[in-house]
């Protein structure tokens, strides 16, 4: 299988922080989500 380069432009790398922030509250306040995560997160159904 080949592997594809992909270029991102990133309009404001300063949000990242934020973003991530925002990520970590949804882990902890979304314990179904993180679950489903767990279990489907290795196999990637939604690729492609």
């Amino acid at each position: 299988m080949a592997t594809l380069a992909q270029d991102y432009i990133v309009q404001d790398i300063s949000l990242a922080a934020f973003g991530r922030k925002e990520i970590e509250i949804a882990e902890t306040e979304m314990p179904g989500l993180m679950a489903l995560r767990a279990e489907f997160g290795a196999s990637k159904p939604l690729k492609g």
